[in-house]
């Protein structure tokens, strides 16, 4: 059998055998992998290379050294799944380089760290102050997570007190001009009501690069055409607005009627728009 074909054969198995023994290992990013994990990726990858391109010639000891670097690493991965002290051995821990706001210069220098870098990932993380870290730790992927002061940490609707409706993910409902239909049915929406959409913003399908359905039922779209000028629908903030309006009209009407009982039912009425108003305000508003 002529080389080519040999080498062709092999590329096409070993690339099948090393498909499925990468997603057997489960899903893995590069900037999340431990150091152990990138080099039995690499090793496998390289014997594979080796092995298609017929620079190990004994395809059967090829194979057995491809397949102990693709099973062990998953047995280990097993074992860490079970066993915490496996985990620990296997990915390492993690190593906190500042607790209560003062540095851990000895964990510093274990995690290999100088002032200068810490101060980097530090900035990474959009952190610029020193005195602003409580703590921070670094992961046995090298990615650092810090924890601000309670007093540095961004005010949040939970700390006002404020009741914010729950989002959910928004659906993309055109792509590249094309309405996806299952999208707008996980929203209850049909064609009918996107094309009413798009009418009422004066744009056509055919140049709508990008269409998203918020949580709230608003549709945001991006042109294919930059140079035009688009006014995002805002619905929302609209019935808002009306129902205040209603709101102040009928405080209005109980202040200008002498009649008692008129002035009574407005009041009455107002007062009951006002609730309705502050429990609709989380959902019309954000």
């Amino acid at each position: 059998m002529k080389t080519w074909i040999v080498i062709l054969i092999r590329s096409i198995g070993l690339f099948f055998i090393t498909f499925i023994a990468v997603k057997s290992m489960g899903k893995k990013y590069l900037a999340k992998m431990t150091p152990f994990e990138f080099i039995y990726y690499g090793v496998i990858s390289m014997l594979a290379a080796l092995i298609s391109v017929n620079i190990i010639k004994n395809l059967v000891f090829g194979l057995i050294a491809l397949g102990v670097w693709i099973v062990l690493p998953i047995t280990l991965e097993y074992l860490s799944l079970k066993s915490k002290y496996f985990h620990d051995l296997i990915n390492g821990k993690e190593t906190i380089l500042i607790r209560n706001g003062k540095v851990m210069e000895e964990n510093l220098s274990q995690a290999r760290l100088t002032g200068e870098e810490l101060l980097r990932e530090l900035r990474s993380k959009n952190s610029f102050n020193l005195a602003d870290v409580e703590f921070a730790v670094m992961e046995s992927t090298g990615e650092m997570n810090i924890l601000l002061k309670s007093d540095k940490k961004p005010v949040t609707a939970y700390d006002l007190e404020k009741n914010i409706a729950n989002q959910k993910e928004p659906q993309t409902v055109i792509l590249d001009g094309n309405i996806l239909d299952e999208s707008l049915r996980n929203r209850g929406l049909n064609r009918g009501w996107l094309k009413m959409q798009l009418a009422s913003s004066g744009v056509s399908l055919d140049n709508v690069f990008i269409g998203q359905v918020d949580t709230s039922g608003d549709l945001y779209v991006d042109l294919f055409d930059d140079t035009v000028e688009i006014t995002q629908p805002k619905i929302k903030e609209l019935l808002y607005a009306n129902l205040e309006k209603c709101q102040t009209d009928l405080l209005t009407f109980s202040l200008e009627t002498e009649n008692k009982e008129a002035k009574a039912m407005y009041k009455k009425n107002a007062d009951q728009l006002e609730e309705t108003i502050k429990k609709l305000k989380p959902y019309l508003l954000h």
